[in-house]
Formats: C-alpha cells, structure tokens, sequence
C-alpha cells in the first residue's frame, strides 16, 4: 500500500485526508521553528516554501485546501521518488531551529 509506505519513510507526521493520490501531514510542530536563513516559518506556506527552498521539494500547502497547518503530498508517482521526497523531507526539517 503507497500510503502506508509513504508514511512509513516520513517522520511521524499527524496525517488527514487520505485521498485517492495524496495525503495532508501535519506541519503544526515546526511552526514557530526558525530556518537556516534566520526567516522564523509563521504558517504552512513558510514551511512549503522551506522544504522548496532548501531541498527543491514541491508540496502544497493546507490553507489553499482550507486545512492548515497542514500540507498536501501526492503519492501519484513510484516508490522511488517517494522515498526520495521523504528523505529530503527529514533532511528539511532537521535544518530547523
């Protein structure tokens, strides 16, 4: 199962809806947190644009779905790529203060 495996290779993000190729993780613990760049992350967008800025990640954030402070993964792509975007993803978040 992808979600169950996307899940699995992320940290231990609070995730709702799971959809047919996409679920929302948690961003609400790294809000309030500071990037290397000394920017302060204040809302879900901060944290996409984080994750863009310093690991080319694309994900969406929760608001434009009205679900912040969350942020929006598509798991329509194989395995592979997953575990690559969740390994960037660790990687982002362990540059946070």
């Amino acid at each position: 199962n992808p979600r169950k495996r996307l899940r699995e290779k992320m940290l231990d993000f609070t995730v709702i809806g799971l959809g047919a190729f996409y679920v929302f993780p948690s961003c609400a613990s790294f809000i309030g947190r500071v990037r290397p760049d000394g920017r302060k992350l204040e809302s879900d967008e901060d944290f996409v644009m984080h994750l863009l800025d310093v690991e080319s990640l694309a994900v969406l954030h929760g608001a434009a779905y009205g679900v912040s402070p969350f942020f929006r993964i598509s798991f329509a792509t194989s395995m592979e790529v997953l575990e690559e975007g969740a390994h960037r993803l660790r990687r982002a978040v362990s540059m946070l203060d």
